[in-house]
């Protein structure tokens, strides 16, 4: 099941000015919620959607930077496989490999 369909269970008590999202999360649930919250929806228009719905562009590129951080952070083959069965300790190496990434 795609994520997407849980993407109003995600967002519910979250703050922030925006949520930046791929074409995927295109619905018009998701969008209302966004905006219910009180944030902009920065997200791009799905093909089979008949009316275009306009979207920040200069803000979606700030997307990519998060995308490319989630695949160094890949290269590390302890979190990508979850190696780590207790979350604190997960957490502690996902804080190590950030500091490593910062650091190059």
């Amino acid at each position: 099941m795609h994520e997407s369909r849980t993407a109003e269970v995600m967002l519910d008590g979250v703050e922030g000015d925006a949520v930046i999202a791929d074409k995927a999360y295109d619905s018009n649930a998701i969008r209302d919620t966004v905006r219910a919250a009180g944030m902009k929806a920065v997200i791009p228009s799905n093909r089979s959607r008949k009316r275009r719905i306009r979207h920040d562009k200069v803000l979606y590129r700030e997307r990519n930077r998060i995308e490319r951080c989630f695949n160094k952070l890949k290269h590390f083959r302890r979190l990508a496989t979850r190696y780590d069965r207790r979350a604190r300790h997960f957490l502690a190496f996902l804080c190590l490999a950030a500091t490593m990434l910062w650091m190059r």
